[in-house]
């Protein structure tokens, strides 16, 4: 890194309208580094942006875990960039209800996109050699994740993996693009759930800040306020997307 990094840095990147965020934590002898998601940008001369580009352009050899909260394109546009550079992987934190057939599965329908395909096939590959995605202790790092079960939800928004990270006591929720019928089964069958939506204090806002993604009762009945909400899109893209205002109610 170019910085001195004492406590952590958590970066959220500009990758149109899909999402990546990258934690740096010091450790003894180096930098522990977990991406959340992997999507990558187009500037307006055409020109990408890939998480993989930043990381080997700080000498990163290795990521210790890649959080895919969303088994869909535009959260893992950047992962086949990460493997054409050598970047190694750790654990692929997913949701562990969804396997990598599934995956395949779910895509018939839309089309399978070379990120997604890429993800599923390295689970797969994982798979057979008993490789087991468990996620690494992190100094400083507590990750819970949470997520509704395939196939009794059969689509990959309302699958998507909570993934909450209290960063040296700090909490960030990162819920894909979990709609309102995933975040309301969720609340009624997990009762640790509620206790963690009421702490969080950044939460990136589901489905890129789509009215789909808002579940009121987070706020209104089990006590989220956050000090930000975090809209992860680089401009508006969808008229479902005008809930800036709603989310300024709800934010400190």
């Amino acid at each position: 890194m170019s910085m001195e990094l004492h406590d952590g840095l958590l970066q959220i990147f500009n990758v149109d309208h899909g999402q990546c965020a990258l934690l740096t934590m010091p450790g003894l002898g180096g930098f522990h580094r977990v991406l959340i998601d992997c999507g990558h940008s187009v500037d307006l001369n055409g020109s990408p942006w890939y998480p993989g580009a930043h990381l080997a352009s700080m000498g990163v050899p290795s990521i210790d875990m890649l959080i895919c909260t969303n088994y869909d394109e535009d959260h893992v546009s950047g992962y086949p960039d990460l493997m054409r550079r050598g970047i190694s992987v750790g654990c692929i934190l997913g949701n562990p209800t969804v396997s990598a057939e599934a995956i395949v599965h779910l895509k018939t329908e839309d089309g399978m996109g070379v990120g997604i395909e890429a993800v599923a096939s390295t689970l797969a590959a994982r798979r057979r050699i008993g490789w087991a995605q468990t996620p690494p202790l992190i100094p400083g790092v507590s990750l819970t994740w949470s997520w509704n079960p395939y196939p009794f939800f059969d689509d990959e928004n309302n699958l998507s993996l909570v993934a909450t990270l209290d960063i040296r006591g700090f909490r960030f929720m990162f819920p894909g693009d979990m709609e309102r019928r995933g975040w309301n089964h969720l609340l009624a069958t997990c009762p640790q759930f509620r206790q963690t939506v009421a702490g969080v204090k950044v939460l990136i806002a589901s489905h890129h800040g789509r009215t789909n993604g808002i579940c009121e009762d987070i706020f209104d009945v089990y006590g989220c306020w956050p000090k930000l909400v975090v809209i992860s899109d680089d401009y508006k893209q969808y008229n479902t997307q005008e809930t800036t205002n709603y989310y300024a109610s709800k934010a400190q």
